[in-house]
């Protein structure tokens, strides 16, 4: 696991000024890998890389080269079948000189060009160099576990690397905020376009590779969620999952003997996949709030299975002393709750191993969310005509809140109408209310969605869901979150059930599989159930619960906010009287404004550090 950042030259630099840009940029991003750095230069590029030394091999250094010193590669990640592809890349007369992943990647697309993307199996963000043509060449995974931002512009230099805060040091960037990207991120917790917070930042999408020549940046997909479900038997469907994971799983312990331990919470994700690895030691967060620590449950099962567990329990003040580093390491801002406890989780993890295994995937693959439950009482009013729930929507909309309101206004409308992902913070017009002049946009979130939606119009209403959450909620919220918060303490977080082969399995199982009436990921937690005790196999999802709100309710932490709210700054972005009336009303009680304060608050720190020098 690493990081890398590179630059081509606008105009001709002298190699001393380049190697002096170049090395500032590489410094950035320490924390990716602060194990060892290489370079490569010439009149019309420079490329850094940060290395993390996870099995204290001698040939992990890069850049890495072929053998006519034609082609250079700079990688991040892990690719679990390079071994395969390595062997028959020898049988076709290719000469090795180390055992690395990236040279595997590299002599790949010596051979078989813009198509080695695809081959290969892991977690990846590349580039390839070719020193004699100009050209460079560069992927991201299939599902954007790792992270690649370039800066593209007219008359400006195109940098490319792992984060955006390496882009920072080079004299060429003009750091300018994207004017259009707030009010999304007020009503979906994170950045949503390709276009990043960063003016003419982009993100490279997943499943994508581009090319880059003589000024012309253009992408390619080579990979793309399809479901074409297939009718097995329900027995056979748990086999063949439980095959399928097992092999992940020793794929992604496929490279000797290293110590490592697993992310582990009272879910079935990271419980199945904790008794699967059988990792060295286990690693758990709670807070020292009632209703707010399940560490309990990690400690349990750890004793089971006979492993070491170490947990951490997050107070008030942490919590809030950490924020400001979550956003810097975030690179965008980003309000996704459990980011904190994931920081803290990974800073205690480092002080003993450096590879974690951890159970991203499985509620995006399987349904795991709350949004995918389906009661008897719903599927049975979905039998009357959508145009007469469609009317019986509007009006209960329109009427005081009753029980079942909120489903009788859900079920009148069209996925496509309602659904943006796991998290909804505010409607577009709560955003435009609290939003100063020029952040005031006509965008809605269906401008958002709508394009994902109508490459799934003929599917069902799981799999548009499934396929939206998959685009959009795992490579900007929740993958981003476990990439920069691993990173951030130099750890390697392994995701086994993100797997190009499980999601193959896993798009082919029909919906009634999936979901059983209130039963989230049905046959994920049968598969399961075979391996963990039923208590957690079967337990409800609650991801990591925070205690947020309910901070905000002391004066101290209301006080914290209420500073920042008065800034002179935030007018720029906000209406200030409106900030604090959303304040004040959750602190008396009268409203539950939590997550909408977090959210303005997160972007408020992340401003400060990024545009006003503030200090982390």
């Amino acid at each position: 696991m690493c990081g890398f950042v590179g630059f081509f030259n606008e105009v001709e630099k002298d190699e001393n000024d380049k190697k002096e840009i170049i090395k500032a940029m590489n410094d950035k991003i320490v924390h990716r890998g602060p194990d060892g750095e290489g370079y490569y230069i010439d009149s019309k590029i420079a490329v850094g890389f940060r290395r993390l030394n996870i099995n204290n091999l001698e040939d992990g250094n890069q850049p890495v080269y072929n053998e006519q010193k034609n082609l250079v590669i700079s990688f991040d990640g892990r690719i679990y079948n390079h071994k395969e592809i390595r062997a028959k890349l020898e049988q076709k007369g290719h000469i090795f000189a180390t055992r690395s992943e990236s040279e595997a990647v590299l002599h790949g697309y010596e051979e078989y060009g813009e198509n080695i993307a695809s081959m290969l199996r892991g977690m990846f963000s590349f580039v390839i160099y070719n020193i004699n043509t100009g050209e460079l060449y560069g992927a991201r995974d299939h599902f954007g576990v790792k992270p690649f931002y370039y800066y593209l512009t007219e008359n400006k230099p195109f940098i490319f690397g792992s984060e955006i805060k390496s882009f920072l040091p080079h004299n060429g960037f003009a750091k300018e905020i994207n004017k259009d990207a707030l009010k999304m991120y007020l009503v979906f917790q994170y950045s949503v376009s390709r276009e990043t917070f960063f003016k003419n930042v982009y993100r490279l999408p997943q499943g994508c590779y581009f090319i880059y020549k003589n000024g012309q940046f253009e992408t390619h997909r080579y990979f793309d969620i399809n479901y074409e479900t297939e009718n097995k038997p329900f027995g056979e469907y748990v086999k063949l999952i439980e095959d399928t994971v097992k092999s992940s799983v020793e794929y992604h312990k496929s490279d000797g003997n290293i110590k490592f331990g697993s992310f582990l919470s009272g879910g079935v994700d990271s419980s199945f996949i904790a008794s699967l690895a059988m990792p060295d030691k286990t690693f758990s967060v709670g807070f020292n709030v009632d209703g707010f620590d399940e560490s309990m449950y990690a400690k349990e099962l750890s004793d089971i299975l006979k492993i070491n567990n170490y947990k951490k329990i997050v107070s008030g003040d942490e919590f809030f002393e950490a924020l400001p580093k979550v956003q810097y390491y975030s690179d965008e801002p980003h309000a996704n709750l459990s980011s904190v406890p994931l920081y803290y989780l990974s800073k205690m993890a480092t002080e003993i191993v450096k590879v974690v295994f951890s159970g991203e995937g499985a509620d995006e693959f399987f349904a795991g969310y709350a949004a995918f439950e389906e009661t008897k009482a719903v599927n049975l009013y979905r039998k009357i005509p959508f145009a007469m729930r469609k009317i019986i929507g509007k009006t209960a909309d329109k009427m005081p809140h009753f029980k079942g309101k909120s489903t009788l206004v859900r079920e009148g409308k069209r996925v496509e109408d309602y659904y943006i992902g796991q998290a909804f913070i505010m409607t577009d017009s709560e955003a435009d209310n609290i939003l100063a002049g020029e952040y005031k946009t006509a965008m809605t979130y269906k401008d958002v969605t709508a394009p994902y939606f109508e490459k799934v119009k003929d599917k069902s209403d799981m799999i548009k869901k499934l396929y939206l959450d998959l685009h959009l909620w795992m490579p900007n919220d929740i993958l981003l979150k476990a990439d920069s918060m691993t990173m951030a303490h130099s750890l390697e977080a392994r995701m086994p059930l993100l797997d190009k082969t499980v999601f193959e399995l896993a798009s082919k199982i029909p919906g009634k599989y999936l979901v059983k009436g209130k039963v989230t990921k049905y046959i994920f937690r049968e598969v399961a159930h075979k391996n963990i005790p039923s208590e957690w196999a079967k337990r409800k999802k609650v991801g990591f619960p925070v205690p947020f709100s309910m901070w905000l309710k002391e004066k101290k932490y209301y006080n914290i906010l209420k500073e920042i709210f008065n800034e002179d700054f935030v007018s720029k972005f906000f209406i200030r009287e409106k900030l604090l009336l959303m304040l004040d009303e959750h602190f008396k009680g009268e409203k539950n404004n939590g997550r909408k304060l977090y959210t303005i608050y997160s972007f408020l720190l992340w401003y400060k550090i990024y545009f006003m020098a503030e200090q982390i």
